[in-house]
């Protein structure tokens, strides 16, 4: 078998855990499989190395930035690549340029437009591990990009999508993706299974297991990804481990659970800000929200009120640390330009989501989740919708009563039936 394995900053932390990552990837490599290794940097490696850069200055060149924060990585995979060799296996270190990944040139957050898996593919057929740095690659002027937080997860999904790998392993501090935060819901439950679409919701809304780009992409590029704990024991069977964990897979796949809601999401950042008294007349959305993008601040969730007297009231969510500067533009460029009566603001609200494939073809699971927020007085403020989630913006204190609210309401504590072949 051909595998990605990702190992995140935690499983990286300190030389004993270095160490034991490369009795793990040993561990596959002497079962016969072949194996590519993205690690990210040692934890808080990154921010250290940012955080030198600020005490010189503030307003650093992303540039600069880049070629400071990729250094994080490169020591990772030089100390891998030891750690296995002292194992007695064979291992070589690569860059992201020195593995042909190449992105755009947006520094601190450049995305991939190609890999050239040759090279990795050429040390595998030689019995050698590869090992890449994760975060990172080079522009088409030959410039050191990084991809931005998360960055390790996309880059080991991309590899594994170059090499055409059978499965990409993403070791983390967890043991498996949940249906809810545990740390919320003690009897949040561990899935087995999930659908791209439900990780790729679940991940936009508020789930920080996986890093949302790497999700689009693997679903993209259909690469069966994996998450499991790297803080197991690393020599446990292979047979064992290969199952553990959380399956992202694809809908159609018979190990896909029969769940009509699979999973809840919470998200504290948001702010809710409503315009009032504004002329009710077509283009007013966008003579709202247009000034809004063009101070680059992203707009979640939208509501218009229904007219009355020639007037209505717009309401839309940032997020929490957009929220002065998105008042400003309101206050200083909208409110005057059409003569809207008052803006007014509130960040202390939270978005509350379920999501699962099943509400496709289920009837009734939002009045599901509406009467378990009635009988616990949890009033909701807005609501947005899609083919696989509905969300409610809530007062954020009710935050945690809202999604045990919802993990009871929809059993989410019990194993769903198996889909059926």
């Amino acid at each position: 078998m051909l595998v990605v394995h990702k190992y995140g900053g935690t499983s990286m932390g300190s030389v004993e855990r270095i160490k034991s990552v490369a009795q793990r990837v040993a561990k596959w490599h002497r079962a016969g499989h072949r194996v590519v290794v993205v690690p990210s940097a040692m934890a808080g490696e990154t921010n250290r190395l940012l955080g030198l850069a600020k005490e010189i200055s503030a307003e650093a060149d992303p540039r600069e930035l880049d070629q400071i924060a990729s250094t994080g990585e490169q020591v990772s995979v030089g100390l891998l690549a030891i750690a296995l060799q002292a194992l007695g296996v064979k291992a070589k270190s690569y860059t992201g340029w020195q593995a042909g990944i190449k992105t755009d040139s947006a520094f601190t957050k450049a995305r991939i437009t190609e890999i050239d898996g040759a090279k990795l593919l050429s040390d595998l057929d030689a019995g050698v591990i590869p090992i890449v740095t994760g975060f990172q690659g080079i522009d088409g002027a030959g410039n050191i990009t990084t991809l931005g937080r998360g960055g390790s997860d996309t880059q080991a999904v991309a590899v594994a999508a170059a090499i055409k790998a059978d499965e990409c392993l993403i070791y983390t501090d967890v043991d498996a993706i949940y249906t809810t935060d545990p740390r919320v819901v003690e009897d949040a439950r561990p899935l087995k299974v999930i659908a791209f679409e439900e990780m790729f919701e679940l991940a936009s809304l508020g789930s920080k297991v996986l890093q949302i780009r790497s999700v689009e992409f693997a679903g993209k590029y259909r690469v069966p990804t994996r998450v499991l704990s790297s803080f197991t024991d690393p020599l446990i069977p292979i047979e064992i481990e290969a199952k553990s964990g959380t399956l992202i897979t694809f809908e159609e796949d018979e190990k896909m659970e029969q769940a009509v809601v699979s999973g809840i999401a919470f998200n504290r950042d948001e702010a809710k800000i409503t315009l009032r008294g504004v002329p009710d007349m077509p283009g007013i959305a966008y003579k709202i929200v247009g000034p809004i993008g063009e101070a680059n601040i992203d707009i979640d969730m939208i509501v218009q009120n229904i007219g009355e007297s020639g007037h209505t009231d717009f309401s839309f969510t940032v997020h929490r640390n957009e929220f002065d500067r998105a008042m400003r533009v309101l206050n200083e460029q909208v409110k005057p330009a059409l003569g809207a009566k008052e803006v007014v603001g509130d960040n202390r609200v939270c978005k509350v989501s379920i999501v699962g494939i099943g509400m496709r073809s289920h009837v009734g699971i939002a009045a599901t989740m509406f009467k378990a927020l009635a009988d616990e007085n949890i009033n909701i403020q807005m609501i947005t919708t899609s083919e696989i989630k509905t969300s409610v913006l809530v007062d954020d204190k009710y935050m945690e009563l809202a999604v045990r609210a919802l993990h009871r309401a929809f059993e989410l504590d019990k194993e769903p039936a198996a889909r059926a072949a």
